[in-house]
């Protein structure tokens, strides 16, 4: 697989692999965490988890232009990931959250948040930036040997970062099994068993005093028993199981403290495998001539366009897809069947897709090159976008065929109701699928078309602009668990379907132009 690429490919990609697993960790509970640990509403919690999702992204700009200006990506790098683990050691601390301390665990929980996102900032942009200078350095060596090797060379970068991009979900394959584990764990040593509705419900009884409405209390008292509660002093109760339920998934947060300390010792090993970005630029830069210099900066202007068209359509992209941690992740916890399977493990179903389907991916694409008929990058993205269409289309007519009620009136419904109405897990299977084939279309050669786009001098702040796009549709996340909340959620999935199909006719209409500049 590492045969045709730069040597510190490998652990580059394993440095970035412990990254990622310590960070899906949280990732796979952070909505859900939020509502179970301080009582939070879904839309509140989907709000600061957007805002969270949005500042890793929009910070990697800052540390892209920290990078660029020092020259310094390795020592970068470094900082983030411990400025990370001091970030996931503040969360792994348990604390029962009550009416009179949540005034500042709440916002403390918030700080290691933000802590999470500044480190995030200075290393993931910066370490993709690196990968695509080692691909610049591959291919100037191929260019000494000649036309057909440089060529040859130039069709490695997309594959490149697919490899890359598989390492990523080998950790988030494994993180979203962690806190779920754990929490079950933790839960069978106090005599107690695992449901997804109880916390919501423990909240809301001991915030009004025990005067919960006559259904809510019904269900509660059915959940307390099936779970091996004492239903004689339910606010005890109550208490006893927040503080257990979120004490397991505190618990978890150490696996992210351990694998943020495994990357800084893979990347610190290995870093004399990495180029130095930047300092080869500032040695021939003076050669230039100033009509050379007029024409690099006309070049340079053109890709920056052409750079900004496709982070345009990157940022509805991810708006649909990351989805996956606020509203999909919802609908799996309220209409599916979770009995067996926690609503969080169902986000490693993308990570699985995405590390059997690559080389599928990959070979697919080589066939097409191989018959002289490449697919261009900006063409692959918009596929992609249609593909993620596909996904929202499957769920709208499951959804309309169902007859579902908004959230709300779902959730409202007793258990009995609610458990006849329930949908079985493949409605997840077939949407991850979708989702994760227009992934794999978008995501890892959205990097690689930065990556060739980018001005040398400016690779750490260009992989920032990119994951800045992906800020912008993290940031309007909140308005999914909005929608499903308060509509039949039919309307929610069919709005994303509206969005993707504009995306792709978007692309599709830029796709010319695109492959004329960066052709």
């Amino acid at each position: 697989m590492f045969k045709n690429h730069p040597k510190g490919l490998l652990l580059a990609a394993l440095s970035n692999m412990g990254e990622r697993f310590g960070y899906y960790i949280m990732n796979a509970v952070l909505v859900l965490f939020l509502c179970s640990k301080f009582g939070l509403s879904d839309e509140t919690s989907g709000l600061i988890a957007a805002i969270f999702l949005a500042a890793i992204y929009v910070l990697s700009l800052a540390g892209g232009a920290i990078a660029d200006r020092t020259q310094n990506y390795k020592a970068t790098i470094s900082w983030g990931l411990v400025i990370m683990a001091l970030g996931y050691a503040m969360l792994s601390v348990p604390i029962l959250s009550t009416p009179d301390n949540i005034s500042w665990l709440l916002p403390l929980t918030v700080f290691a948040l933000a802590m999470i996102a500044c480190g995030n900032g200075l290393f993931k942009g910066n370490l993709q930036a690196i990968v695509g200078q080692m691909y610049d350095d591959f291919e100037a060596e191929a260019a000494k040997q000649g036309p057909d090797r440089l060529k040859w060379a130039q069709g490695q970068r997309d594959a490149g970062f697919q490899i890359f991009y598989v390492f990523i979900n080998v950790g988030a394959l494994v993180a979203p099994f962690i806190a779920p584990l754990l929490r079950s764990w933790w839960l069978s040593q106090h005599g107690l068993v695992y449901n997804a509705d109880l916390p919501k419900l423990c909240h809301a009884y001991i915030n009004s005093g025990g005067a919960l409405n006559t259904n809510d209390m019904q269900n509660l008292t059915e959940l307390v028993g099936k779970v091996g509660g004492n239903t004689a002093d339910l606010s005890a109760f109550c208490s006893q199981y927040l503080d257990v339920f979120n004490t397991g998934i505190h618990y978890s947060f150490i696996a992210s403290v351990v694998m943020m300390l495994v990357s800084l010792a893979i990347f610190v090993c290995s870093r004399k495998l990495f180029p130095t970005p930047g300092k080869k630029e500032t040695v021939v830069s003076e050669n230039y001539t100033e009509e050379e210099r007029r024409s690099m900066a006309k070049e340079i202007k053109q890709r920056m366009y052409a750079l900004f068209a496709v982070l345009g359509i990157a940022v509805f992209f991810w708006f649909s897809f990351h989805q996956n941690g606020q509203s999909l992740s919802f609908f799996a916890r309220d209409f599916v069947k979770t009995d067996s399977i926690a609503p969080e493990i169902w986000q490693a179903v993308n990570p699985l897709f995405v590390i059997v389907l690559t080389p599928v991916i990959m070979w697919i694409f080589s066939q097409f090159t191989k018959r002289g008929k490449p697919i261009s990058t900006p063409r692959k993205i918009a596929y992609g976008m249609g593909i993620a269409g596909i996904a929202y289309l499957l769920l709208a007519i499951f959804s309309i065929v169902e007859n579902y009620p908004s959230a709300e009136t779902f959730t409202a419904m007793s258990d009995s109701v609610k458990a006849g109405l329930k949908a079985g897990p493949w409605i997840l299977i077939l949407t991850y699928f979708f989702l994760t084939v227009a992934e794999l279309f978008i995501s890892p050669l959205g990097l690689a078309f930065v990556s060739k786009v980018a001005p040398k001098h400016l690779q750490g702040l260009c992989q920032g602009l990119w994951l800045g796009a992906t800020a912008v549709g993290n940031l309007m996340l909140w308005v999914g668990p909005l929608m499903y909340n308060k509509w039949p959620i039919w309307i929610c999935w069919t709005v994303f379907l509206i969005v993707c199909l504009i995306s792709m006719g978007v692309m599709f209409a830029m796709v010319k132009w695109l492959e004329r500049v960066t052709g």
